[in-house]
């Protein structure tokens, strides 16, 4: 695996809080005033801002990828047209 960055883990760490309210909310162990009730809704936010990007980031990677597979692929061909001709 390779290096860790923080938003990553305060992601998951925001996530696991929002399964753990949840469960515990479902089990009427936490009975909170409504506005300490929409803090999961903040987190979910965060959660879908942060998945979209890291969406965008394997987007970007993958045409980098797209490009260099291209432009490696045109080369073999140009290669081979060398060699064969």
């Amino acid at each position: 695996m390779g290096k860790r960055n923080f938003w990553d883990v305060l992601a998951w760490v925001v996530l696991f809080l929002i399964v753990l309210w949840l469960i515990l909310k479902v089990m009427g162990i936490i009975q909170t005033p409504i506005l300490i009730e929409y803090a999961p809704y903040f987190g979910a936010a965060y959660l879908a801002g942060w998945t979209m990007n890291r969406f965008e980031t394997l987007c970007r990677d993958f045409s980098k990828f797209k490009v260099a597979t291209v432009d490696e692929i045109k080369g073999i061909k140009l290669n081979c047209a060398k060699n064969h001709n």
